[in-house]
Formats: structure tokens, sequence, C-alpha cells
């Protein structure tokens, strides 16, 4: 089944880094799941109200506008049943999607002489490109960051739907 962006995934797209746009359309062309773009750019007042309510703990988000002029990052949520579901199982194939989209937009960015694009998986706060392939590397990926931070006592964030450019 292929799946195509609704126009409310459309516009929050809009002013969003435009590789990591090409690898978002690329991963929801190969995924098996479909998904919807919970959030791309915010405003200033959208991360206020965000970390005000401890959805982000930052004001330095990556989904406001960086120093090249775009945002940096996008939230990926799945759609179960036609709603917007946070579950960690379709979350693991997105991220999985994402992945295979990455190498596949790196390989046309290395056709064309440009460096290698990165991006960071919320889910485990790893490049998503130094994970194995697949679903259950994914969900490995984020039980390994868990035990990581408990062992240095260390607070366990994860933000599966996340993904953000790394430099």
């Amino acid at each position: 089944m292929t799946f195509v962006l609704g126009t409310g995934s459309l516009k929050e797209l809009v002013g969003v880094h435009p590789t990591l746009v090409a690898v978002v359309h690329e991963a929801l062309a190969i995924s098996n799941v479909d998904f919807g773009v919970h959030d791309g750019l915010r405003t200033e007042a959208e991360q206020l109200k965000y970390v005000r309510t401890g959805v982000s703990q930052t004001m330095n988000s990556k989904h406001r506008i960086q120093p090249d002029g775009f945002g940096h990052a996008v939230d990926l949520v799945p759609y179960i049943n036609g709603k917007l579901r946070w579950e960690w199982e379709p979350i693991y194939k997105i991220a999985a999607a994402m992945r295979d989209a990455l190498d596949r937009v790196n390989k046309q960015l290395a056709k064309d002489g440009k460096n290698p694009f990165k991006i960071r998986w919320g889910g485990c706060w790893k490049d998503l490109s130094t994970i194995d392939r697949g679903p259950v590397a994914m969900m490995n990926a984020v039980e390994q960051y868990g035990k990581e931070r408990r062992a240095l006592g260390k607070s366990v964030f994860t933000d599966g739907p996340h993904f953000e450019v790394l430099p």
C-alpha cells in the first residue's frame, strides 16, 4: 500500500530543512505504516507552550528556525485506524523506514557530490545511520539507551516520533 502525506502534514513541513523533508517523503513511500507529520517548524509561542506543559524540555528546540533559516526537526506519528497514535510498535517501523530512506537520499547526495545527511532519532538520541536496520533493531536501540542512562543514574527521555538534523 502506498501512503501520501495529507494537507496538514504538508503544512507542517513548510519551513523544514529540504533534505529532511525529502527523507520524510521517501520514508512514507517505503513504509508499511501510515504516518503523519504531527510537528515540523514551531513558533516561539508553540515551543513555549510545549515547554510549559512538559511536552518539550527546551526552548532551544530543533523544531525552531535554525541559523540556516530552516527548522531541523519533525515528529512523525503513526495513523492507526484513522487516528494519530503514539504507540511504540508502529513507531519502530517508522524509524526503520526513516533509516532506509536516509540511505536512499544519501546515495543520491553522493551522486551529486554532496556530503551525507545525518539524522538523530529521539527514540535513542543516536545517528540513525549507526543503528542496524529494521524495527527490531530500533526497539533494541531504545532499550539499550534506557539501560545506559539508568546505569549512569540519569533520566531516560525517549521521543520516538522525533527526528532531527545532526550537524
